[in-house]
C-alpha cells in the first residue's frame, strides 16, 4: 500500500496593504510550489486573505510567510482548527 502525502488547506489572514506586500507573499509561495511543498494558492490583496493547499506544515507555511515581513493575523487550517499568531 502506497503511503501518500496529506494535502492540507490553510487559509491565512495576513495584513497587506499594497501590491508590493501581495507581491512578497506571492513570491515566497511561488517559491515553495517549485519546491512542491505547496500545490496551489490565492493571494487576495482586497480581503487580505491568502489560501494555501499543499502538502506543507502550517508551522513551515507560516514561517516561510513572516519570512517576507507581513504580519500574520489568522491561520485557519480548513480542516478546522483556527490559531492566532503572535506578532514577532
Amino acid at each position: 500500500m502506497a503511503s501518500e502525502v496529506a494535502e492540507h488547506k490553510y487559509q491565512l489572514n495576513v495584513k497587506m496593504t499594497c501590491g508590493g506586500c501581495s507581491g512578497a507573499v506571492t513570491r515566497v509561495l511561488t517559491k515553495a510550489q517549485q519546491e512542491g511543498s505547496v500545490s496551489s494558492f490565492d493571494v487576495d490583496l482586497g480581503t487580505q486573505l491568502v489560501n494555501v493547499t499543499g502538502p506543507i506544515a502550517e508551522a513551515a507555511l507560516v514561517e516561510k510567510i513572516q519570512k517576507t515581513g507581513k504580519e500574520i493575523i489568522s491561520v485557519t487550517s480548513l480542516d478546522g482548527s483556527v490559531a492566532e499568531v503572535a506578532a514577532a
